[in-house]
């Protein structure tokens, strides 16, 4: 009887301990997904376009309470800012005189011969779309030997024999399809609404592969690399796309286990999955957006510049590391870092994860007095105030390492663990800029230039092929570095399509590596401990001629 009893209280011991350990990894799965439901854009990489309306009005009345505003700084444009306003043309195309009025507006009498007072004026500034068609002779002469008739050469845009658009209309078609993110049946379809021209919608298409031909052609994809190489600092970032006619390449054996550091809400872009890859300079002035096939570090370096030896600013992605060994040094995005400080802060429990906000607060001190340095025109900072900002960094990484390292999670290491190491093993990177003013803090710019990309997928849906891709991202570098540097877009399409495009100016000297000395405080291929690469791996996954006839 006694032994039955023992049987039965093991069976029942066993039972227990099997539903604690349900309990426990139900209690684990559900702050993983109350972590992923509360992923928003400012802990994520979730973006603001897919965030819910609340969400939306949190993160705004939290940035506008992060924001600080000096006490003399007024609202709106401030002294010196370049307003968007209209002017009066002092030489206007046309002038009327408007019929005088009849009564007073005060009184009512009536206004019939009164003496005449200071007249005003109104401006109307407007575009008149006027039909032109051009026909140009080509003179023939018969050659008093041989008999045979040769005529002249038709002037670039025209075509012996034949009708074609011009200038103004394959403009038309390019910057729609281009630049408006507009397919190209509607692009026809506005097209002959505005100008009354019923082009179609295979001749949209063909106006932008020649615009794109013609700029191969005139050496600008050369001419950019060239120019992004000479530069001191760029920025970099990709998008993952929808291509729909694709065929990537096998992973090599060397990229497999590659960190996707942009995570949204638990998904993870392939890295054999195509891309647009955007490089650009601090100021946005040169862009070049390139067409990747996949997003696996062979195919993402070799698109950096071989000349480039600057410093790079990226958002974390492990694929940018191995150009160590030939770039002066890497910027980790340090708003990428403080959202998923934000992330790790919200887990608890309690105050436990507050070393994230440490984090945050050590990073935003320091911009500050980068920015502060910067207006006194000081090349670099305080020692005394850096030492200090670096010795609150790696305080707060180390409480964060040590209170997460056997901390239970959903699947592998606890977030607040990847993070503290991953901020360990790229602490030099995340402090490059403290220590060179040429590089931000940030990696916005990029970001700012893959929205172009994100755009066009948000409204077309996809592209057909990667070479349609690959055109688009030629077109599209080619008109916004065209338009930073001041020429219109109609100059600029009409220039590359007479076979000389706009081209990017002389560039600037190049920093050089010291060879044999650790790279950017971080030797290639080095990195110990946790390679948690969230940046490394997610916080949550954290273990293992014009145209045309």
């Amino acid at each position: 009887m006694i032994e039955a009893q023992h049987a039965e209280i093991e069976v029942l011991r066993a039972a227990q301990e099997a539903s604690a350990e349900v309990i426990r990894r139900l209690e684990l799965r559900l702050a993983e997904v109350e972590r992923r439901l509360a992923a928003d854009s400012s802990n994520s990489g979730t973006p603001t376009s897919k965030e819910g309306i609340a969400a939306g009005g949190q993160r705004k009345a939290r940035q506008r309470s992060e924001r600080e505003r000096s006490k003399d700084r007024k609202r709106g444009g401030q002294p010196g800012h370049q307003g968007k306003g209209l002017k009066r043309d002092p030489d206007p195309d046309d002038r009327e005189t408007a019929e005088p009025p009849a009564e007073c507006r005060s009184c009512h009498a009536p206004l019939d011969g009164v003496a005449p007072a200071e007249p005003r004026w109104a401006q109307v500034i407007d575009v008149a779309i006027l039909r032109k068609v051009t026909e140009v002779l080509l003179p023939g002469l018969a050659c008093g030997g041989c008999g045979a008739v040769t005529h002249a050469t038709p002037p670039p845009g025209f075509h012996a024999g034949s009708v074609a658009y011009g200038p103004v209309l394959n403009a038309a078609a390019v910057l729609l399809s281009c630049y408006g993110n507009v397919p190209a049946e509607r692009s026809a379809q506005l097209i002959g609404m505005l100008t009354g021209e019923g082009v179609s919608a295979g001749w949209v298409d063909k106006a932008v592969a020649r615009m794109s031909g013609r700029l191969r052609a005139g050496g600008f994809d050369e001419a950019m690399a060239a120019a992004l190489a000479a530069q001191d600092v760029l920025a970099a970032d990709e998008t993952p796309v929808n291509v729909l006619d694709k065929a990537p390449p096998p992973a090599p054996a060397d990229d497999a286990g590659e960190a996707d550091p942009e995570e949204q809400d638990g998904k993870k872009a392939t890295s054999g999955a195509p891309h647009v890859l955007v490089i650009t300079t601090p100021d946005a002035r040169l862009r070049l957006l390139l067409a990747l096939a996949s997003r696996r570090k062979a195919a993402v370096g070799g698109a950096i510049p071989a000349g480039f030896t600057g410093h790079l600013m990226t958002d974390g992605y492990a694929g940018y590391q191995h150009l160590l060994s030939r770039i002066a040094g890497i910027q980790q995005c340090c708003q990428h870092v403080i959202r998923r400080c934000r992330a790790v802060a919200g887990l608890g429990p309690g105050g436990l994860q507050s070393w994230a906000e440490d984090i945050i607060a050590v990073l935003r001190r320091a911009h500050r007095a980068v920015e502060d340095a910067r207006a006194r025109s000081d090349t670099s900072l305080n020692p005394k105030l850096l030492s200090d900002l670096r010795e609150r960094y790696d305080k707060a990484v180390t409480h964060g390492i040590i209170h997460n390292r056997l901390r239970d999670w959903a699947s592998g290491n606890h977030p607040g663990y990847a993070l503290g190491c991953w901020l360990r093993d790229y602490k030099e990177q995340v402090f490059l800029f403290t220590r060179d003013f040429a590089v931000d803090w940030t990696n916005n710019v990029s970001e700012r230039g893959a929205k172009a990309a994100k755009r066009h997928q948000a409204v077309s849906g996809y592209w057909h092929s990667l070479a349609t891709l690959a055109r688009w991202c030629r077109i599209r570098s080619y008109l916004d570095s065209a338009a930073a540097h001041g020429a219109t877009a109609l100059d600029a399409i009409r220039n590359a399509l007479t076979g000389k495009p706009w081209l990017p100016p002389a560039a600037r000297r190049q920093l050089t590596p010291i060879p044999g000395t650790p790279v950017n405080g971080h030797v290639p291929g080095a990195v110990q401990g946790c390679q948690s690469g969230f940046l490394g791996r997610s916080l949550g996954q954290a273990n293992n001629g014009f145209p045309g006839r």
